[in-house]
């Protein structure tokens, strides 16, 4: 065999051996809670595995509810923001908030103001007139039968909370409900 057939084949060589001596890895969630990425089997570390077709992975019952990522009516909206501060969240108050067109400066600031609310006792949560949401103007049309109507009273979800302070008196904050990508978000109406 000639010198010059030699090299080309010895370079495919080379580089089909590593590709073929590789094993799978396996991503599985380890009994700490925390990302495991092994080469053994995840039931062999006592994990459970991440991939839905990986050949150790529980069945899931059909029954299960599937995770509610966005709220889709008033009243689901109404009781996130009541869990949120039930668990006392800013985060979680954040998650539900729109933010198109705010700057990061602005973002930060909100979220502050919105941990030192959540420090504050929920008195009441109100959806005046049943709440139908407006669409945040993204200039794609809404996929609805009716054009959506201007923020107002009846677009709003008003938060009373206890006064910080000091006289006692109760706090009143107003959110526009919006629609948007199929969600309803909350954006401060101040």
């Amino acid at each position: 065999m000639h010198r010059s057939a030699i090299l080309p084949c010895l370079i495919l060589l080379a580089c089909a051996a590593p590709a073929a001596a590789q094993t799978p890895i396996h991503r599985c969630i380890g009994a700490s809670g925390g990302a495991v990425f092994t080469d053994q089997p995840c039931a062999a570390l006592q994990a459970t595995p991440v991939s839905p077709n990986a050949p150790s992975a529980p069945a899931t019952s059909p029954a299960a509810p599937s995770p509610v990522l966005c709220a889709a009516s008033p009243d689901e909206l109404r009781r996130s923001v009541i869990a949120a501060f039930a668990s006392r969240d800013a985060n979680r108050m954040a998650g539900l908030m729109l933010w198109d067109g705010d700057g990061r400066g602005a973002v930060i600031a909100d979220i502050r103001s919105l941990a030192e609310l959540m420090k504050q006792p929920l008195l009441d949560v109100d959806l005046p007139d049943g709440a139908a949401p407006a669409t945040a103007s993204t200039g794609i049309p809404p996929i609805t039968d009716t054009p959506p109507a201007p923020p107002s009273d009846g677009n709003q979800l008003v938060l009373h909370t206890a006064g910080n302070d000091g006289s006692g008196s109760p706090r009143e904050l107003r959110f526009d409900l919006v629609r948007q990508a199929g969600c309803l978000w909350l954006r401060s109406a101040d």
